[in-house]
């Protein structure tokens, strides 16, 4: 759980998780490219690349080879545990 409260840190990963809450199986040079025309991020091709890299480690982010083509998905399975390892108080 520690990797994802560690990947969610970092303002640069939270919008790469936005961009890939919009679609699915994003390619890096569409994430870079959105990053800058949404976010206003300019971020290299590695420095996401890394970024991704934690996503990953950290459960956030799936990847699966297509050709040469490396396509990025968002998963909420670990956001989910969170929300789960706290509930509402409020609801029923």
């Amino acid at each position: 759980m520690a990797d994802v409260y560690d990947a969610l840190a970092a303002p640069a990963r939270r919008a790469i998780l936005d961009v890939l809450a919009d679609r699915d199986d994003q390619t890096l040079f569409e994430i870079v490219a959105r990053l800058v025309a949404e976010h206003d991020l300019g971020l290299t091709r590695q420095a996401v690349s890394q970024h991704l890299a934690v996503l990953e480690d950290a459960g956030l982010v799936s990847a699966r080879r297509r050709g040469r083509s490396k396509l990025h998905t968002l998963d909420t399975g670990p956001l989910r545990e969170i929300a789960r390892r706290w509930p509402d108080k409020d609801s029923p």
